[in-house]
């Protein structure tokens, strides 16, 4: 397993007397693009926030880079580029001159501002007052300011909000870029489920300030209780009665059907052969993986219950 760049142990954080974050657990892989995903509200962004120590956890650690972020706050975060939010840009300057601003502040190579235009691909635009910018624009050259220290991790909340789909499009394309031929670990902060898993390698579920899930993408698709088994029969109440008794979850019954949750599809056998038994007609089975905002659904929905 590659070794972490980030690690969370349990993270409290709080607003007065509301809990933000609540035992927060991160092992973020290096090399990786990772999927910090959650509704809003959810306690995406406060955890960034501690991760660039703008906020201070009540309780928890930090480390980045194998290092204590409370130690060695100047060194790690000299390695780290943040895009939080929409970016600080000057409308009445270039682009150019955004960047010029930015690198003169972090101490950057000068040659580094032809680097990064290069990279978000904002050559073309370069000398363009930022007001006429399209807002794709304005976040790609907010990430080129996050780039000009040439950091070996990039944290983005949410890079796509707000953004047309072309916008989102070159978006994806750049964040992927950056992950497989620049060599960048990402921990990318989305609401947006196709968007993660469109991108990430790896992910974390958060809800109400709790992490309910952290591991690569496909185990969190591919968990064995993720699927689904849909079943088109002639008696619905007796096929009910017959699988609720031998435990089997229900998600849904219509008028010709029934929708379970199975752990295996060697359970698919098990079914047909006791509503066989009973004397219920099977016309069709059919299993399914769910995707990934059902799975992300069906989470969530765990804490209120």
């Amino acid at each position: 397993m590659p070794e972490p760049i980030i690690q969370t142990q349990g993270l409290d954080f709080y607003f007065k007397d509301f809990k933000a974050l609540d035992q927060v657990s991160l092992n973020v892989p290096r090399g990786s693009i990772y999927g910090f995903l959650g509704p809003n509200g959810a306690g995406k962004t406060t955890t960034i926030r501690v991760l660039l120590d703008l906020f201070h956890p009540k309780r928890g650690q930090v480390s980045i880079f194998g290092k204590e972020l409370l130690d060695h706050r100047e060194e790690i975060l000299g390695k780290v580029g943040a895009l939080i939010e929409n970016p600080s840009i000057y409308k009445h300057l270039s682009g150019r001159q955004n960047l010029e601003v930015v690198r003169k502040m972090v101490g950057g190579k000068k040659e580094r501002v032809d680097e990064v235009l290069k990279i978000v691909r904002l050559v073309d635009n370069a000398d363009k007052k930022a007001k006429n910018y399209s807002l794709g624009m304005c976040q790609r050259l907010g990430l080129a300011a996050a780039l000009l220290t040439d950091p070996e991790l990039l944290i983005l909340d949410e890079p796509t909000n707000g953004l047309d789909p072309s916008g989102i499009i070159e978006m994806r394309e750049l964040i992927l870029r950056l992950n497989k031929d620049h060599g960048k670990t990402i921990f990318l902060s989305s609401h947006i489920l196709s968007e993660i898993e469109k991108l990430a390698t790896d992910v974390a579920i958060i809800d109400q300030g709790k992490i309910l899930y952290e591991g690569k993408l496909e185990g969190l698709k591919n968990g064995g209780d993720n699927l689904q088994l849909s079943i088109e029969l002639d008696h619905v109440d007796t096929a009910t009665h017959v699988l609720e008794k031998q435990g089997f979850v229900i998600l849904e019954a219509y008028h010709n059907g029934l929708l379970l949750a199975i752990k295996s599809k060697q359970e698919i056998a098990e079914i047909n052969q006791l509503l066989v038994a009973s004397g219920v007609q099977v016309y069709q089975l059919s299993s399914s993986q769910e995707n990934l905002e059902a799975v992300f659904l069906n989470l969530t929905k765990k804490l209120d219950q």
